[in-house]
């Protein structure tokens, strides 16, 4: 949960600066948050969450 939960925050900071920014429109990053939303309640979901915990868990266990 946690993970998901800086995901979340990470992610909303990045279409944050990215529309502000000028790089991305407002009805185009609308759109996407739209998308995410509807595709968080298909089948596919646990795929990509489970797909992003293992990247999180792989980029954890790297030791500097």
């Amino acid at each position: 949960m946690a993970v998901s939960v800086s995901a979340v925050i990470l992610l909303a900071i990045a279409v944050f600066v990215l529309v502000r920014g000028g790089s991305v429109r407002l009805l185009p990053a609308l759109t996407c948050v739209a998308f995410g939303f509807y595709l968080a309640n298909t089948g596919i979901a646990p795929t990509i969450t489970d797909a992003i915990s293992a990247i999180t868990g792989w980029i954890s266990s790297i030791s500097i």
